[in-house]
């Protein structure tokens, strides 16, 4: 096992960067832009069907997604828009192939 590389100034920065970033998208907008079901955003969140659907909901159902939902369906948004423009290589490192022998 190789040890952590260290972190220099432009590392710390773009940590910086990072942490500060407001990348988020509401899933009434997601959905606005892409025709996708309640099960797929669930997918993209990483969360259930009925978390999904209280999003959508009005009145006591109703909640806010997080803004890790907010985050995930904003990169899945970048993903989408723009997947053929990401190189080849940084794609396998974004979503390596399942094995499914691990």
């Amino acid at each position: 096992m190789t040890s952590p590389r260290p972190l220099g100034q432009r590392e710390l920065e773009l940590i910086r960067l990072y942490a500060n970033c407001q990348l988020g998208m509401s899933p009434r907008a997601f959905e606005a832009k892409w025709n996708v079901t309640r099960s797929e955003m669930a997918a993209i969140c990483q969360c259930s069907i009925a978390t999904v659907q209280r999003w959508f909901e009005r009145g006591t159902n109703f909640s806010l997604p997080t803004r890790y939902h907010l985050r995930y369906l904003a990169l899945a948004d970048l993903f989408i828009e723009h997947f053929e423009e990401i190189p080849d290589r940084l794609k396998a490192v974004l979503c390596p192939p399942f094995n499914s022998q691990e």
